[in-house]
Order: structure tokens, then C-alpha cells, then sequence
């Protein structure tokens, strides 16, 4: 019986170090030498300091900053466990909304933030993704058109020309990758690092 046993444990010992060991070594190493900045979660760093990642969004509530998309991730209630409450942008716990099309809460949250982005642009229309949530919940990006939007409130809070905020972000604006994939983005880490600059925070 030992005869049929032996080789089992040495395949099983040989295939965990293989895969187990070997292979994810290998990669991380290829990582860091061909993608160092990625292989490390693409931070941004601002005075030596980490101020975020270029591919996990973040919650941006000033009116000086260009805000993000709304994020329904969650995190468990304090004080209860076994329940979760809101936690905008949570990397912890990536995930969208389940509420679906005919949803009365989602109806309302959505009306609700309409009315709010109104006020603060009454001359545009409001631009979907500034008030529906992605998939991940961690989007890092904006459509230029959202970006665009904000412009007049932004403007107004740093005290700068609207014509100044509105080219930073224009220049900020991505077009498609290999121009096919996806839409024109504008990360909104990269604007808020470009106008923090630009008006000397």
C-alpha cells in the first residue's frame, strides 16, 4: 500500500511547491521588473506621501474638488455585525448596488441627487454617471462630460476661471485605449492632483 501512497505525497509535495511556491515567486518577480508602478497598486504620491491609487477611486467631498460617481459598497454595521451600512468607496469590500430598475429607493436616491447636481449646474444637463453607481463601486474615473459639469462649482470654490478649471480638465481627458476600447475617461485623482497644483491647493 505504501507503493501507491509514495508517489501521491511526492506529486502532491512536487505540484504545491510548482504552484504554490515557484510560479506565484516567478510572477511577482516578473511583476516588479516589468511593471513596477502596477505590481504595487499604481499609487500617487504627493511630498513623499501616498494620496491614493490611479486605479481605485475615492470619495471626494469638498466643493474644491471634482467629485466622484456614486459607490454602494458597504461595510458591516459596528453595531451589529451581522448587518452592513454604507461605506463609499470601500476597497475592502468591492461590489454595486442590488437594487434593480423599479427599485422606489434607488428611484429616490437617484431623483434625489439629480435635483442636488441641478443646483449646482443648472445650464447642463446632468450627466448619468454623476448619479448611478458602477459596477465595482471603485470606479477611479469620470466621463469628460461629468468632469465638464463640475467645472462652475469648482471654479467658484477656488476662486480661479472657469476657462483655467475647464482646461485642466480637458487636458486630463484619456480617449479610448488603442483607440477602440472603452469611452474618454479623466481619472479624478490625476485632475484633483493637476488642480491642486494649479491654483496651490
Amino acid at each position: 500500500m505504501l507503493q501507491h501512497i509514495r508517489p501521491a505525497l511526492v506529486l502532491l509535495a512536487a505540484f504545491t511547491l510548482l504552484t504554490g511556491v515557484a510560479y506565484p515567486l516567478a510572477m511577482t518577480g516578473v511583476a516588479q521588473i516589468v511593471f513596477p508602478v502596477q505590481a504595487n497598486g499604481s499609487l500617487v504620491l504627493r511630498d513623499g506621501k501616498v494620496i491614493g491609487s490611479s486605479v481605485m477611486g475615492q470619495a471626494f467631498a469638498s466643493e474644491r474638488y471634482f467629485q466622484s460617481r456614486p459607490s454602494a459598497t458597504l461595510a458591516p454595521d459596528p453595531n451589529d455585525s451581522s448587518k452592513t451600512v454604507p461605506a463609499p468607496y470601500n476597497a475592502a469590500n468591492s461590489g454595486g448596488s442590488n437594487l434593480g430598475p423599479t427599485s422606489k429607493a434607488l428611484i429616490e436616491r437617484v431623483k434625489a441627487d439629480v435635483e442636488a447636481r441641478k443646483a449646482e449646474n443648472p445650464t447642463m444637463p446632468v450627466p448619468a454617471d454623476l448619479v448611478t453607481t458602477s459596477g465595482s463601486g471603485l470606479d477611479p474615473d469620470l466621463s469628460p462630460a461629468a468632469a465638464l459639469f463640475q467645472v462652475p462649482r469648482v471654479a467658484a470654490a477656488r476662486k480661479l476661471p472657469e476657462d483655467q478649471v475647464r482646461k485642466l480638465v480637458e487636458a486630463q481627458i484619456v480617449d479610448r485605449t488603442l483607440g477602440v476600447l472603452g469611452e474618454p475617461r479623466v481619472n479624478l485623482l490625476a485632475l484633483n492632483t493637476a488642480l491642486d497644483g494649479a491654483s496651490g491647493r
